[in-house]
């Protein structure tokens, strides 16, 4: 492979979506976090829009992430 090959390579790889996941599945715009639990449950699985409280502490969660950045949550 050339150099204009790999430069194209390199490009593709660049733009494509870090959501690896399931297309059909609902897109999740983070996560919520217990730092002192090390607790975390996807913004998917949250029914409503408040915070939800940590299964282990009880504290409210954080929510991280935006939606507009890119990569995971994790």
């Amino acid at each position: 492979m050339g150099i204009i090959g790999t430069a194209k390579e390199m490009l593709r790889a660049s733009t494509e979506s870090a959501d690896r996941g399931d297309g059909a599945a609902e897109r999740s715009k983070g996560a919520y976090w217990c730092h002192d639990c090390d607790e975390r449950i996807r913004d998917v699985e949250v029914a409503g829009d408040d915070a939800p409280t940590c299964p282990e502490c009880g504290d409210e969660m954080e929510f991280e992430r935006s939606p507009s950045s890119t990569g995971c949550a994790c």
